[in-house]
């Protein structure tokens, strides 16, 4: 009986050691995510520069200018392969036929807003091109915003002024929106548009998602095919736009506004 009772109590201790040893269970819950959205504008004008632009990895965001001369065609082909076309409406101080300048009645904008999503087909969301002042007009934004819901296309605010209302009135209504966090190439510099590069990554990290917008400038389209590739090994996923939108709900960041509201 002695010799029963030592062994048990020498199993219970081979047993109790080994849990100790052992590592803790797996958790069901899955890995946090990081993830990244990319707009590409001005696009239309060059077809090298295009052809680069739609050859990037993963789900990057075409936004074509309607006045450029490749705008059809690159909306097209961009369709064709499966990505997403933006329409890349100029607002004031932009010029040109399809620009939109607050002292136009909502008819005209109406009219260079049709004419415009003529030339860029398969436009499945806009932004603005410029549009300082366009973007801080409150009556013409909201109606913006209505129409695209009527089209069932998504905005997003390029922000080019702190005084945009743009994305505030597409949240009124609940339009599917978002807003520009980093933009990659106000100074075109290489080690510059490194720099923006990372902070869109820090901001990320902080946040859990970055939107990005960047232009076909040379030293842009260098480091985005040289970095968007490697983007998965350093935990992070590039997704599309819409697939953003999604994510945050139309909420805004903390950049942007408070408690997931527009200022």
């Amino acid at each position: 009986m002695k010799r029963c009772t030592w062994l048990l109590a020498l199993l219970l201790g081979a047993l109790t050691a080994q849990a100790h040893d052992a590592p803790p269970p797996a958790s069901d819950a899955p890995p946090h995510k990081l993830y990244l959205s990319l707009v590409i504008d001005d696009l239309g004008q060059t077809p090298q520069r295009d052809q680069r632009v739609l050859a990037l990895p993963g789900p990057v965001a075409l936004s074509i200018l309607p006045d450029a001369r490749f705008a059809t065609q690159l909306a097209n082909a961009t369709h064709a392969a499966g990505k997403t076309v933006m329409l890349h409406l100029p607002m004031d101080p932009a010029s040109g036929p399809h620009a939109w300048h607050p002292e136009r009645p909502l008819s005209e904008l109406q009219a260079r807003l049709d004419a415009a999503l003529k030339v860029v087909p398969h436009a499945q969301g806009l932004n603005n091109h410029m549009g300082s002042r366009m973007t801080a007009q409150p009556v013409a934004m909201a109606w913006l915003m209505q129409r695209l819901q009527q089209d069932h296309r998504f905005f997003i605010d390029s922000r080019t002024s702190a005084a945009t209302v743009a994305a505030a009135e597409a949240q009124k209504i609940g339009l599917a929106s978002l807003s520009r966090d980093i933009f990659l190439d106000d100074d075109m510099r290489p080690e510059a548009v490194a720099t923006q590069f990372e902070a869109a990554l820090k901001l990320a990290r902080k946040q859990g998602s970055a939107l990005m917008i960047g232009h076909p400038h040379t030293a842009t389209l260098a480091l985005l095919e040289r970095e968007l590739p490697r983007l998965h090994d350093r935990g992070f996923e590039l997704i599309d736009v819409q697939q953003l939108i999604a994510l945050r709900s139309n909420r805004a960041m903390a950049a942007h506004g408070k408690n997931g509201l527009y200022r």
